[in-house]
């Protein structure tokens, strides 16, 4: 993960690579329905409920842009103008081939031009293009949350409380379905930004605290496994779900994976093993990941259990996941060096001299 101030920071880009291979396996993992199977063996909730990545992308963010403008004079237009060139480009292909695709099926021009425009505020953008419109969300919430909280901490803390309470009033007042606005929109995803910009304030509190991190992401594992044992995402009875916990679920995760990178990050592991360096690489591909996976991770396992072998239980399909994902990077690397990585010849510097 490189910013525009030329700074890189490998173990980012590391959760990030881990983040795409989780949400690349819970689609993978839509194979036969795999998604409503019994719970796996424990660790494997992660995969097999791996929308959790979607979460580690968030806290990513909010922590990585504190890093970058935390007590900084910043040119918000140029701050966004960066935000624009770096994801819009790869955004706008998918839009224009999905809308193509769309179009030859017999869909309306018109009708898909209006979804994409109400994906502005509702997350109907396709090909996970809906988690892109709550980050732009974020950006503009953004300058307002660094400018409250430039001396406290009291803010962030304020700020969690305010969303917490709002998800847990529309849980009573929308007959008890609060999934929706948890997991799909800026209202339950905000607590994942704001931790993310907490914990890189206190990450010097876990420079030797992994004995404690570790307990945090046990702890949230066996939670984890519970979820999915209770049902998960889909059938916790049913979709969308009527349990209490889809109140708090962006927030535990958030917490977990705030201290996990603060953790990291705070140790500044930087390693030129070859693995470490693959891995960190895959990181810096996973936006082209993220956004292009989808016009295959379905097809990839059907064409597998027809032409190489039966995928008759879910843990022979979470396998060949694996060699799956790793077929995404050619394309990923080429979207990032002859679509992305040009346009970011374009930033413009938006720190202010001090």
């Amino acid at each position: 993960m490189k910013s525009s101030s030329g700074q890189y920071y490998q173990t980012l880009d590391q959760v990030r690579a881990l983040a795409a291979f989780l949400v690349f396996c819970w689609h993978f993992f839509h194979f036969k329905e795999g998604q409503f199977s019994d719970p796996l063996l424990l660790p494997l909730s992660f995969l097999t409920e791996g929308h959790t990545g979607v979460a580690i992308f968030m806290v990513l963010s909010g922590y990585l842009f504190a890093k970058l403008l935390d007590g900084k004079k910043v040119i918000w237009r140029y701050f966004l103008w960066n935000r624009l060139i770096r994801l819009a480009p790869l955004l706008l292909l998918v839009f224009a081939i999905i809308g193509i695709r769309e179009i030859y099926h017999g869909a309306s021009i018109a009708a898909y031009l209006q979804t994409l425009i109400s994906g502005l505020v509702l997350p109907v953008w396709p090909n996970g293009g809906w988690s892109i419109a709550v980050e732009l969300h974020f950006y503009l919430l953004l300058p307002v949350i660094l400018s409250l909280s430039r001396q406290s901490n009291m803010p962030l803390i304020f700020a969690l409380g305010f969303f917490l309470v709002f998800r847990i009033v529309w849980y009573f007042a929308i007959e008890n379905q609060v999934q929706i606005i948890g997991y799909w929109t800026i209202l339950g995803r905000a607590d994942q930004f704001i931790l993310g910009l907490l914990f890189y304030r206190l990450r010097s509190h876990f420079l030797n605290k992994g004995a404690l991190v570790g307990l945090v992401a046990l702890s949230f594992g066996i939670f984890w496994y519970g979820f999915d044992w209770m049902g998960g995402f889909f059938k916790s009875p049913f979709y969308p779900s009527n349990m209490m916990l889809w109140i708090i679920i962006p927030t535990l995760e958030g917490l977990t994976y705030a201290s996990v990178i603060a953790y990291f990050d705070a140790k500044n592991i930087q390693s030129n093993h070859w693995l470490a360096r693959f891995i960190a690489r895959i990181g810096t591909y996973s936006y082209s990941i993220y956004l292009l996976h989808f016009f295959v991770v379905f097809l990839m396992p059907q064409w597998i259990d027809s032409y190489l072998i039966s995928l008759h239980n879910p843990y022979l399909i979470l396998l060949m996941a694996l060699p799956c994902f790793l077929c995404m990077i050619p394309f990923s690397w080429a979207s990032y060096h002859f679509l992305e990585a040009p346009c970011l010849s374009y930033r413009k510097a938006y720190l202010k001299q001090q």
